[in-house]
């Protein structure tokens, strides 16, 4: 006796159903870049770097060094692998020690920031309540709070520290613990002219123009807001063209909650990509090759350890 097929899932008989009373079904590639430049969704651009002294105000491309194979979503497992592969190498990480480091050049936290405001420099961070009640006025105080973010600081223990070359200038305390220490301390050493060298172990990020060149080769790569994953129009295109895609979801950042990866060389993949665009969703290769420019304009230029 033959077996009957087993129906589709609610959600997705509908989409379907509203994908043929719109006529989006059997959609050549050229349809479905006219249908996608037509969605309305609420597009926003990417934000750029602000002068912060917190890690994590700043964009976080970090992640795309060690991103795990869990990271991103999406039909195909292949298409996955494949997207993945092209993330990691948009950013190389470089190690390195030095065997002295003068604690005032550092001027940045790990972590972000408490109260959620922004903090351009320690010293306007060290001017908070939640600072002041440190009461760093004597080098014994300066002392005793430095020790309290680096323990070890009387010892001469390395400190991490790291660096993202679209952050600009800033040199970061790896720490996300006891801030107002660190920062109060750093603050007062500057200001009486204390000149504090530890040795240090530094991180630095980069953007590799190869790896960014690669992925505008193969992808798309646009930033979607999360109603798109509701909107009828947008899954009717992506669900009836059975359109690969891998997506990421993009970390503090409401506006862009998600990553659209869609490969080129797919022509149905390619037209939606093109049409997303039209319609304004945002080009992360353009606003990752944009990026040196805007940290440049907006942070300054980057600075270089010398033991």
């Amino acid at each position: 006796m033959m077996s009957l097929p087993e129906p589709m899932p609610p959600v997705t008989s509908r989409i379907v159903r509203f994908a043929q009373r719109l006529g989006l079904t059997g959609k050549s590639p050229r349809q479905i870049l006219e249908h996608a430049s037509q969605i309305r969704l609420p597009f926003a651009p990417l934000s750029e770097p602000a002068a912060s002294i917190f890690w994590h105000d700043g964009p976080c491309l970090q992640r795309f060094v060690d991103l795990p194979r869990s990271a991103l979503s999406g039909p195909i497992q292949e298409d996955k692998a494949r997207a993945r592969a092209a993330l990691t190498r948009l950013v190389r990480q470089e190690q390195s020690t030095h065997a002295a480091l003068d604690l005032r050049q550092i001027d940045g936290l790990g972590g972000q920031s408490a109260d959620g405001r922004t903090y351009p420099t320690f010293e306007a961070f060290a001017a908070t309540p939640a600072c002041r009640q440190l009461r760093v006025i004597s080098y014994k105080d300066f002392v005793r709070t430095l020790s309290i973010a680096l323990p070890d600081y009387q010892a001469q223990a390395p400190i991490e520290l790291r660096q993202a070359s679209w952050l600009g200038e800033r040199i970061y305390w790896s720490g996300e613990h006891h801030a107002e220490a660190f920062a109060c301390a750093i603050a007062y050493a500057r200001l009486r002219g204390l000149e504090v060298n530890l040795p240090c172990e530094l991180i630095d990020y980069r953007l590799d123009a190869s790896g960014l060149h690669a992925l505008d080769n193969d992808y798309h790569a646009v930033t979607m807001p999360a109603q798109a994953w509701n909107n009828r129009v947008f899954m009717s295109l992506l669900l009836d063209a059975k359109i690969p895609y891998a997506r990421l979801t993009l970390l503090r950042n409401a506006d862009n909650s998600e990553l659209l990866l869609l490969e080129k060389r797919q022509p149905a993949a390619n037209a939606l990509g093109e049409g997303l665009k039209l319609a304004g969703a945002p080009d992360m290769v353009r606003y990752l090759r944009d990026l040196p420019q805007i940290t440049r304009f907006r942070l300054g230029n980057r600075t270089t350890l010398i033991d």
